[in-house]
């Protein structure tokens, strides 16, 4: 898809595939076009140029019947700013066949005690919650959901990322944007990295993450080792620092059994324990660092 703003491109190129029954996360930074994919997904606009396919059919074009199986929750909009919490997801299941109970649903997510409050006197998590409620009263086929837990505290995010899983695993397809890169990791089966209006890096967390050139050892011994001498004994490529008096960090290739053997062995002949071996791995931060050569806005 390609789409423009004015002089400002939104999606330039942009190539994704979401596969039925898992949840997709979109990671990207700010301006990345992440929004303006998921506004064209829900039929809220059309591309430039390209094509999109949402359960099969174009968005823009989508019979009511179609629509009906995608429930969607957008970063602002899509609620009267004078109803209730029950008034507001109530009205959205009445479009529905076999929608969820709505005060079954508001107590699922906490909002059952607010009572008569107006959405616009809501807190934002509240608001954050009515959205969501409202995006999946219907049982949507596809939900796709713009930063569905921003705003919320610690505590309610998470059970908001539990009855996401439910979703998932009761057959909802979710695509889910967020700066959340912990969000992503516990949620996401599959991870898209969005950038410029591209998708610049995607795959499982654990494909995103593998590369075995990105392991480093940490291990502790004496103070002033004999680097130079310790690299001789191990296969080349790797890189040797002493971060702090006695504190070790070998990186550069593989961290196999035999390397973390060898490094024991030789600190042994030199009458040198070395203790505290940990092997870290390239996380998600670092794969979107590289993706995107920009800092990731982490949601706290």
């Amino acid at each position: 898809m390609h789409k423009s703003y004015g002089s400002t491109t939104a999606l330039d190129g942009l190539n994704l595939i979401v596969q039925a029954g898992q949840i997709t996360g979109l990671l990207g930074p700010n301006g990345a076009g992440k929004t303006t994919a998921l506004e064209i997904c829900a039929g809220l606009h059309r591309p430039d140029s390209g094509s999109v396919a949402v359960l099969g059919n174009d968005p823009w074009r989508a019979s009511a019947q179609q629509r009906a199986r995608t429930g969607v929750m957008l970063q602002s909009g899509g609620i009267w700013s004078g109803a209730s919490a029950l008034q507001a997801v109530s009205h959205i299941a009445r479009f529905y066949r076999n929608s969820i109970d709505p005060a079954e649903l508001l107590a699922r997510v906490r909002l059952e005690k607010i009572g008569s409050t107006p959405f616009r006197r809501m807190s934002g998590g509240e608001q954050q919650r009515v959205k969501l409620a409202c995006a999946i009263v219907g049982r949507p086929e596809l939900a796709i959901l713009d930063e569905p837990s921003s705003g919320l505290d610690p505590g309610t995010r998470r059970e908001i990322w539990d009855l996401i899983l439910q979703l998932r695993n009761s057959g909802t397809s979710v695509v889910l944007s967020t700066h959340s890169l912990e969000e992503a990791e516990l949620l996401a089966d599959w991870v898209a990295i969005i950038d410029n209006g591209q998708c610049v890096a995607s795959g499982t967390t654990a494909d995103l993450t593998s590369d075995p050139d990105s392991q480093t050892l940490h291990f502790r011994a004496a103070p002033n080792l004999a680097r130079a001498a310790l690299l001789r004994a191990l296969p080349t490529g790797f890189e040797l620092t002493e971060d702090a008096p006695g504190h070790y960090r070998l990186a550069g290739a593989e961290i196999s059994p035999t390397i973390m053997a060898s490094v024991t062995a030789w600190c042994a002949e030199q009458g040198v324990l070395a203790s505290e071996l940990t092997i870290s791995r390239r996380n998600l931060e670092q794969v979107f660092h590289e993706a995107t050569r920009s800092t990731p806005q982490v949601s706290p």
